[in-house]
């Protein structure tokens, strides 16, 4: 699916930033599903030196095949909902506002947006040794409208992105300045 079904960007409108979480979040998902596989694999040769008769038994056989299908399918579930989670939540920061798109499971999405010169504060942190040394965090922007906070998580490089907020915001902020004073002169 692509953003830009999601979102539909005004004419002055440009995307400074697509944000996802950061690969190295997605890398113990990653680790888990490789290890649910490998136990799988031991589990089909330890049945085959222990017990070599129950793979020709015409009861077990299809009993332990259906088990072990059911075992695989629910490893890829469980994985491919972890990918869709992962791939699917996306930050777009524009030069007018920023947009929250979420995916909460499979068939779950809300789409927020906040209009950046309603940014009241933003802020950054990155915690954990691997977040320090992959440098992603979380980004905090607290808003003045109804929205609430938004938070950008395990985004990369969470410190330049909280800057470059800032600095969009300030700028979105002397363009709406601007038009009021215009839209008051014509009053």
């Amino acid at each position: 699916m692509s953003y830009s079904s999601s979102i539909h960007k005004k004419i002055y409108e440009r995307i400074i930033y697509l944000l996802r979480r950061d690969f190295v979040t997605f890398v113990p998902y990653v680790i888990i599903f490789l290890i649910l596989v490998g136990i799988e694999v031991v589990m089909y040769f330890l049945l085959k030196e222990v017990f070599p008769l129950v793979f020709e038994d015409p009861v077990w056989h299809p009993v332990l095949v259906l088990l072990g299908g059911v075992y695989a399918l629910s490893i890829w579930m469980f994985f491919y909902t972890a990918f869709n989670d992962y791939y699917l939540d996306l930050w777009i920061i524009t030069n007018d506002r920023v947009v929250d798109i979420r995916q909460s499971g499979l068939f779950g999405r809300t789409i927020a947006e906040l209009d950046l010169y309603r940014v009241q504060d933003v802020k950054s942190e990155c915690n954990g040794i691997f977040a320090t040394m992959f440098n992603y965090g979380n980004v905090y922007v607290q808003t003045a409208g109804e929205a609430g906070n938004f938070i950008f998580r395990n985004v990369p490089n969470p410190h330049h992105i909280r800057e470059e907020i800032v600095r969009l915001a300030e700028e979105d902020r002397k363009h709406h300045i601007v038009r009021a004073d215009e839209e008051k002169k014509f009053d």
